[in-house]
């Protein structure tokens, strides 16, 4: 999550989802996951789990990322299409969108 935040710094574009990306970044971490801060969270949320020995807890993490993907990462991809058109797509031909 860290590696992805100090990228987007890098390229002085955005964390703040919903809001528009002044740069397509595609280096660092991103080059391994479209969405490394989404992936870092759910990674954290089974960390948890783990911690407070919650195996109870365990279906909680594919909704979490189906949350996630529908609130967010949808969205996000959408406004990214729209501005960064044919760089955006060989993007996604290339990185996952979770791992």
């Amino acid at each position: 999550m860290v590696l992805a935040v100090i990228e987007m710094r890098k390229w002085r574009t955005t964390v703040i989802p919903h809001m528009e990306a002044a740069h397509l970044v595609t280096s660092g971490i991103f080059k391994r996951s479209r969405n490394p801060i989404y992936l870092g969270d759910a990674f954290v949320l089974l960390g948890l789990m783990f911690r407070f020995d919650a195996p109870l807890a365990l279906p909680i993490l594919p909704n979490f990322v189906w949350i996630i993907e529908k609130r967010f990462i949808v969205a996000e991809e959408s406004r990214l299409r729209t501005k960064f058109g044919v760089a955006f797509h060989r993007y996604t031909q290339t990185t996952r969108r979770w791992v």
